[in-house]
């Protein structure tokens, strides 16, 4: 579990390093790639942000289905080299003032590089854990997948924040922000050769194996097929899915990446103050994950995600007079609800997506519903929030949306079936030692929280189906 926890984990540390990297020199790349007077260059490097989510749902809808045929490890092996060199060349990009209009092109084509790459890792890592993780413990250890995201988004701030106080403004604008970059092939070639180590998960593997047996009788579907199978059986659970990664996604994208502009361009603090604020609010957010994590193991995910729902409807708008007033304190305290706010939600994001479906479409199912979900709502929320607050002329627009955000999400979490504990769909029940098995054999029968009819094994029925019949 660990082990395969540590692979997983570096991945979505290198996903959120990249966005925090670009979120965070974003003021150098427009003065690099993009010459244009305000408030157009940040919309243009806002949009060039967007155009990874965008196309992220190719990627799983591409990723995906791969995954569930040849196994998740493989295409996550993939997902983490294609990112790690995305990163490393948009740092050696040379500039407008030498290009032209093909330094914007070029830089826009690597970032759907990095789209297409990402399409795959988080829906592909989540199921990863999901199948690996126990049923007692699988909120606790899925919350470490988020811990790795917002430690490398923390990461690629402290990262900046260094360069620039060391090198000075001019050094980070002639070729300081590429360091920052750079530093994505190492870490890449190092996440390659730990998930080219790690095992397949025992769930993909007797479900392949089912898979295969029946393949052999019916023939091979294609892609499209398979994409047209998931969405017609399975549409109701990716609507649920999608509201609740919109809820999560907008509150998480506000803060790390419209936060940084927020803090420099409405409130004036500069760079390094505007850091210094925000990246112990990723850390304490980020410590803070497993323990919302293994309380969704004792009281429920839904719980967990409604509780945050309403911390946001209410919350949103107190952090945003609190962080307008102007003081350090009230700025850190405004920026520390936001973050409570995204606690809530982005803790059990990776243990309640993967139980809405089953295991033979669960890759691509995440695929096709995290990332369109992502791609609309969260990729996006930096340019919405500043086309909106443009538009209306109010700098509250961020905690507007955060609301909405917020209600969708409430909405998804009522029609979504509580998890916590459970054996996920067409998976068998899962511990994390020899002691637990005797118990679980022993009231499998008995327990309401174990779904036999859709585990991969014929000779066990479970009577409660048959009842009545």
């Amino acid at each position: 579990m660990k082990k395969a926890l540590r692979a997983t984990l570096l991945g979505n540390f290198m996903e959120w390093f990249d966005i925090g990297v670009f979120a965070y020199v974003m003021t150098y790349i427009a003065l690099v790639f993009f010459p244009l007077p305000a408030p157009w260059d940040s919309l243009a490097t806002y949009a060039t942000l967007a155009v990874t989510f965008l196309v992220r749902p190719l990627g799983g809808l591409i990723l995906g289905p791969i995954g569930d045929k040849v196994g998740r490890r493989k295409v996550l092996a993939f997902t983490i080299l294609m990112m790690s060199f995305g990163t490393f060349l948009i740092g050696c990009l040379p500039g407008y003032d030498t290009w032209g209009i093909f330094a914007p092109i070029l830089l826009i084509l690597l970032k759907f590089v990095q789209g297409f790459s990402t399409g795959g890792e988080y829906a592909g890592a989540a199921t990863f854990i999901a199948e690996y993780a126990s049923d007692r413990r699988r909120g606790f250890w899925g919350s470490f997948l988020d811990l790795g995201s917002y430690l490398g988004f923390a990461a690629a701030a402290t990262l900046a924040t260094v360069i620039e106080v060391i090198g000075g403004e001019q050094f980070m604008t002639e070729w300081g922000w590429r360091i920052c970059f750079w530093v994505a092939l190492p870490l890449g070639i190092v996440g390659v050769y730990m998930r080219s180590h790690i095992q397949e998960s025992h769930a993909f593997e007797a479900q392949n194996d089912s898979n295969d047996k029946q393949s052999a009788k019916a023939g091979r579907k294609s892609i499209m097929d398979e994409l047209k199978a998931v969405i017609g059986e399975h549409w109701q659970h990716l609507l649920i899915g999608a509201a609740m990664v919109m809820c999560a996604q907008v509150v998480g994208y506000a803060v790390t990446t419209y936060m940084p502009e927020y803090l420099s361009d409405v409130l004036g603090y500069d760079t390094l103050h505007g850091n210094a604020l925000l990246v112990p609010v990723l850390i304490i957010v980020s410590v803070g994950l497993p323990i919302f994590g293994a309380v969704s193991d004792r009281i429920g995910r839904r719980p967990v995600m409604l509780t945050g729902c309403i911390v946001g409807v209410v919350g949103a708008i107190p952090a945003f007079l609190l962080m307008m007033m102007g003081h350090t304190w009230s700025t850190f305290l405004g920026l520390l609800i936001m973050g409570i706010i995204m606690m809530f939600q982005v803790s059990v994001q990776a243990s309640a997506l993967p139980s809405l479906f089953p295991t033979k479409v669960r890759y691509t199912a995440m695929g096709i519903m995290f990332n369109i979900a992502v791609a609309i709502f969260g990729g996006t929320t930096g340019f919405v929030i500043t086309a909106l607050a443009n538009v209306f002329h109010t700098d509250m627009m961020g905690a507007f949306y955060i609301m909405l955000a917020c209600v969708v999400g409430a909405i998804g979490v009522y029609f979504m079936k509580e998890s916590s504990g459970r054996n996920l769909q067409g998976s068998m029940p899962a511990v994390e030692n020899e002691e637990e098995v005797e118990d679980v054999l022993e009231n499998l029968e008995e327990n309401e929280k174990y779904d036999l009819s859709t585990m991969p094994i014929d000779i066990v029925k479970d009577p409660r189906v048959n009842k009545g019949s």
